[in-house]
């Protein structure tokens, strides 16, 4: 039986991946509930918005901070710019999933034509920072993922329910006729959407450069997972994905805690299943 230390600490890493997982998570599920589109293209931003971030800050000594608020405008013109392609050539939900397919792998070939196979590390004072919560160890960039998460978690949240911009999406997304007709411009609300989803993206990809080590071939590492939070949390429920990304974190590190690492896969796609079985109306 592990000891009580060794619990408490994988438990706080649980919750501090499940932050991970939200964030990476959060773009995907809001182009897939309000534009309809299965994005993979997205895991594929996340890791150009990574590796962007290591290359500048590594390059020019710079905060991947500073770094992230150039990525993001760049993320969100490349969203809309895509979005304007799917909408010109009237792509549809289950092509948007081969298309985008498609798109990661050439998003991949392009890293390793950039950067190589080789893993990249990002230097920074953050990776190596941590502070010592009696017993336990909180490292420094994990947490400020998890925060971040929470933050724009709840920014999407509020914003999908009090404002107009938020609304009208959630209208348009469930009688885009109707929307219209009381004059809601479906167009540009979905180009809205995909900007700030791809955005997103670039947000999560600096919070992955300064956690983990890259390599082009990771961007399908994470790909079913931040499926199942998706999924779980619902689409388009931003505190939705909150709970689903921490439920399973916390599972994965206590299921590694309490078995064996080999085990933690399967937490996530037994959860997933559970919830489709007795909600099988959840996406």
């Amino acid at each position: 039986m592990p000891s009580a230390n060794l619990l408490g600490q994988s438990l706080l890493s649980g919750i501090l991946a499940g932050g991970l997982y939200a964030l990476l998570g959060l773009g995907l599920s809001l182009s897939w509930r309000f534009l309809r589109i299965i994005n993979l293209s997205h895991f594929g931003f996340i890791f150009l918005g990574a590796y962007l971030t290591y290359q500048v800050a590594t390059s020019f000594h710079l905060s991947p901070f500073a770094v992230m608020l150039a990525i993001v405008p760049l993320l969100f013109a490349l969203g809309v710019a895509q979005q304007a392609l799917f909408v010109r050539f009237a792509v549809n939900e289950f092509g948007s999933l081969l298309v985008t397919f498609g798109m990661v792998a050439i998003i991949e070939s392009l890293i390793q034509y950039f950067w190589t196979a080789d893993f990249r590390r990002l230097e920074s004072g953050y990776g190596t920072l941590s502070y010592r919560i009696g017993p336990l160890f909180l490292p420094v960039a994990e947490a400020l993922t998890f925060l971040v998460a929470v933050v724009l978690g709840l920014a999407a949240w509020a914003a999908l329910r009090f404002t107009y911009l938020g609304k009208a999406m959630r209208a348009s997304a469930e009688d885009p006729a109707m929307a219209a007709a009381f004059g809601v411009r479906e167009r540009s609300l979905a180009l809205l959407v995909a900007g700030t989803s791809a955005a997103t993206a670039g947000i999560a990809g600096t919070f992955v450069a300064l956690t983990a080590t890259l390599a082009p071939a990771q961007i399908y590492a994470w790909i079913g997972v931040i499926f199942a939070v998706v999924i779980m949390g619902g689409l388009g429920n931003p505190l939705g994905i909150l709970a689903a990304g921490l439920l399973i974190g916390v599972s994965e590190a206590l299921t590694m805690a309490l078995t064996s690492p080999s085990w933690a896969p399967l937490v996530s796609f037994t959860l997933l299943i559970a919830v489709l079985i007795l909600r099988p109306g959840r996406v």
